[in-house]
């Protein structure tokens, strides 16, 4: 998403691209773990095309542009009770932040694996815990920043959209169904980080590089939250 004689900041105009499909929204097997894991109904991806070149340094105009457009708000909706429902009122205010994305392999979470988490079978090991009876370590090691495990993963790590993505696959929404090995968790993850962003290869290092800008925008409505 980069080009040639951008010198000053203009509103975006974007157009819907519906037969954008996605296929982690149409893949049986992973619809049934969303539908486990309580998040199927409760994820949405949608595909514009917009009509300038972008670089990362004008991300608030160009998310401004997004959650004012017409056409984007007229796509847009947001869970209300259980409920996709559309939004009603305008976005009048932006939080934007740039989420980090550079990894191109699931090296990430390679010390997951040996640090007491997960089993040499890819067994969760289990916890105690005095409120949920069937905790366990990798999800103590997501939330809780006492945990002996919690520097398994960096803070710097942490900020990468791989891990978050990670993260809000692990911990479902509130009827999770929790998984007892970790792999279906990662496949998902890889799956989902695969299809959302772009990568490219330099032709002299043949290094391979993530091209794409990640950006986690909460819109209001006034002083009212509406969605994110």
């Amino acid at each position: 998403m980069a080009g040639e004689g951008c010198e000053f900041e203009k509103s975006f105009t974007f157009s819907s691209l519906p037969s954008k499909k996605f296929t982690f929204l149409q893949n049986k097997e992973t619809l049934s773990l969303l539908m486990k894991w309580s998040m199927l109904g409760r994820l949405s991806a949608l595909a514009f095309s917009f009509d300038q070149c972008f670089f990362p340094y004008n991300c608030k105009t160009f998310a401004h542009s997004f959650f004012t457009d017409i056409n984007v708000i007229s796509s847009l909706k947001k869970v209300e009770t259980r409920a996709w429902v559309p939004l009603v009122r305008p976005i009048e205010s932006i939080k934007v932040e740039v989420v980090p994305c550079s990894k191109v392999s699931m090296d990430l979470f390679d010390p997951i694996y040996s640090s007491g988490i997960v089993m040499p079978s890819g067994h969760i090991v289990k916890c105690f815990h005095e409120i949920y009876p069937d905790y366990d370590e990798l999800r103590q090691m997501l939330n809780d920043e006492e945990s002996e495990h919690f520097p398994v993963i960096s803070q710097e790590e942490r900020q990468e959209f791989l891990f978050r993505l990670f993260k809000h696959l692990c911990l479902g929404g509130e009827l999770c169904q929790n998984e007892h090995t970790i792999e279906a968790y990662i496949s998902t993850t890889k799956q989902i980080y695969k299809e959302l962003i772009s990568v490219q290869k330099d032709t002299e290092t043949k290094k391979i590089s993530v091209v794409s800008t990640v950006l986690k925008v909460s819109a209001f409505c006034g002083e009212t939250f509406e969605l994110e």
